[in-house]
């Protein structure tokens, strides 16, 4: 068992308070914030919000802040406030288990979990043999216009516009958009789950989304598959959720024992069981049927976590500038 999990009921237990801003859902957040405060004594309060919400409001609020700890749901806002420097360097103890190749290069927050970017298509409708190699094919499929759907508000898809915008540059970027504008995709704002509902009640044929959310329906039953693009292709982009103390923190060792709980085997495996999300300690996955796809990491192209934060605003500009936004 992770050492944070031996400290409960221990003497080491500790009061007190600390107070959490989460890009999270409370689905999500509820149960391990419940398991931290019955092993830990500590009293959790959590905000909740979209990350730009929260990024904005950390920012606006800035050493007033009564947040001691940041739970996002991107690495782009997550490292939007690593360069602001409002993260405390986080101690070994709770970096250590973190696979290298997903920790920022700052050290100043660590992923919780891994999402992928894949194409849901219905398998009713479409045959697996008409799917795309690249994203980049994805405005060339005319039979579909107006079938398909996209969450141009969603953090994973900014950060994916980022991705993009890191390895083929923002002229390919700004491109694909207009073409994809061409096809009248039905934006779902940040509601994936209201985009599957929509493949599953024959609204559309498919639409890009990350990978669990294709697992959650399939658990109902419904006739919604994965496509992932060729290996690289930055169609299936992997992104972190993260989370880090903040300086502002009046309580850091406090904070710093959640987030430890965070990259916990119980959490990791609590995520995965519940989310369908990847975990962070390790980086081998067996088939199962919570994660059937082993090769999802070989297929997510290798970006660095600070080349998302950097080109967030980029993407952000040209949804704006091609009248998406």
């Amino acid at each position: 068992m992770a050492g944070a999990l031996m400290l409960a009921g221990s003497s080491l237990a500790q009061s007190g308070s600390i107070t959490l801003y989460s890009g999270r859902g409370k689905t999500f957040v509820e149960p391990i914030v419940e398991r931290f405060e019955k092993e830990s004594g500590i009293k959790v309060n959590v905000r909740y919000g979209k990350d730009a919400e929260l990024v904005a409001l950390l920012r606006q609020e800035g050493a007033r802040s009564p947040a001691d700890v940041f739970w996002g749901n991107s690495v782009g806002a997550m490292g939007q406030l690593d360069a602001d420097g409002r993260f405390v360097r986080l101690g070994s103890n709770i970096t250590r288990p973190v696979a290298r190749e997903y920790m920022p290069a700052s050290g100043n927050w660590v992923p919780t979990t891994l999402r992928f970017r894949t194409l849901a298509y219905s398998s009713e409708r479409v045959k697996a043999s008409q799917l795309p190699a690249s994203v980049f094919d994805l405005p060339k499929m005319n039979q579909f216009k107006g079938r398909i759907g996209w969450t141009l508000s969603y953090p994973s898809f900014q950060d994916f516009l980022a991705g993009m915008i890191a390895q083929h540059g923002e002229a390919k970027t700004r491109q694909w958009l207009l073409d994809m504008k061409k096809l009248n995709p039905v934006d779902y704002k940040t509601s994936n789950v209201n985009m599957m509902e929509a493949i599953r009640a024959g609204q559309i044929d498919m639409g890009l989304t990350n990978h669990y959310y294709i697992q959650r329906v399939g658990k109902l039953g419904y006739p919604v598959e994965t496509h992932f693009f060729k290996a690289g292709d930055i169609g299936n982009l992997g992104n972190a959720t993260g989370v880090g103390v903040l300086k502002t923190s009046k309580n850091p060792a406090a904070a710093s024992r959640l987030v430890q709980k965070m990259v916990s085997s119980d959490a990791q495996n609590f995520f995965m069981g519940v989310n369908f999300e990847y975990p962070v300690i390790g980086n081998t996955y067996t088939p199962s049927g919570m994660l059937p796809y082993a090769d999802a990491v070989k297929r997510s192209p290798r970006i660095s976590a600070s080349a998302l934060p950097k080109n967030l605003e980029k993407a952000q500009k040209l949804l704006r500038e091609t009248g998406l936004l």
